[in-house]
């Protein structure tokens, strides 16, 4: 599998990043239920893998994703050599704390979790549900301590992960990030993190790119699940789709397969976040990657997306 350099850190990373936010085993998003020795054998897959890039955070279902990884690595001898791993700080679910003392916390019980005494990339995550970007850079807060745990050696690059493309642009543009990770704003149905994309890419800094499937439709398609980015789709999503199915169907090409490929062949684009539940999902999504796509069928899906002021606010 492709190594891609992950912008002006140094690190190199496989064009497939693993998300483990289906590992902490959270039904109420998921619709179902992952145990510890499925979640562990799923990590221990991955690590198996060609794929060396490994995304996790704090707050997936309450730290257990870190738990199990954590439980991993210690039978490794701690993380493998060429392995990247990421994780994220969050405010606190309970007081919304996203004070610069929440991000220190955050980080001592992600590295408490996992087992590790320092980590190659940690994000800050979220920041839209919490803070203005005047709280988020403010001395003291949340960016000036992430900033501070580099500076010390306990995490080696910062990023930020988020949803919100207006204010992910303004915190690109301090030039305070190593990487951006934004998700479900570049898939074939949505293009609406292009501005952020360009920033980033202008400044050297990383873009990876989380949820191509956009919550599930864009790989099962609209029959099996309705929703796209964690909300009901609406009519005009759910059309296209349709008709994007359809296409994939008359070249003989899983619709999961063209959703992925769109963001893998994106040279913008680091790498694409994609969630696993089982050793086996580890294995569907590299041969999702390696299909033959015809140039025909990139045309059309092209044709069938949405129009970008779809997605204005």
């Amino acid at each position: 599998m492709a190594r891609r350099p992950l912008g002006r850190t140094g690190l190199l990373v496989s064009e497939i990043c693993l998300g483990t936010s289906p590992l902490a085993s959270m039904p109420e998003l998921y619709g179902y239920v992952v145990d510890d020795a499925r979640a562990e054998a799923t990590i221990e897959a991955a690590l198996a893998s060609p794929v060396n890039f490994i995304d996790t955070s704090n707050n997936y279902g309450g730290g257990s994703a870190e738990t199990r990884i954590g439980h991993v690595l210690q039978r490794h001898g701690g993380l493998p050599e060429g392995v990247v791993l990421a994780t994220k700080v969050d405010a606190d679910q309970e007081t919304r704390d996203f004070s610069g003392d929440r991000v220190k916390r955050s980080a001592e019980e992600s590295l408490s979790r996992l087992g590790l005494d320092r980590i190659q990339l940690m994000y800050l995550h979220d920041p839209e549900f919490y803070l203005s970007f005047d709280e988020a850079m403010a001395p003291g807060g949340a960016v000036a301590a992430l900033r501070a745990l580099r500076d010390s050696g306990v995490v080696e690059h910062i990023g930020v992960a988020a949803g919100d493309v207006p204010l992910m642009r303004q915190l690109v543009a301090t030039d305070e990030f190593d990487v951006v990770l934004n998700h479900n704003r570049y898939t074939l149905v949505d293009r609406s993190a292009e501005p952020l994309i360009d920033d980033a890419v202008g400044r050297g800094v990383a873009f990876v790119n989380a949820a191509p499937y956009g919550g599930g439709i864009l790989s099962k398609g609209p029959g099996a699940r309705s929703t796209y980015g964690y909300r009901d789709a609406d009519g005009v999503v759910l059309e296209r789709v349709r008709a994007m199915q359809a296409a994939c169907e008359r070249h003989g090409v899983p619709l999961a397969a063209a959703a992925l490929q769109f963001s893998l062949r994106e040279p913008r684009v680091t790498s694409t976040v994609v969630g696993v539940s089982s050793p086996e999902r580890i294995a569907e999504t590299v041969a999702l990657a390696q299909l033959s796509v015809p140039v025909e069928l990139w045309d059309e899906l092209a044709a069938l997306t949405p129009p970008a002021e779809h997605w204005l606010p």
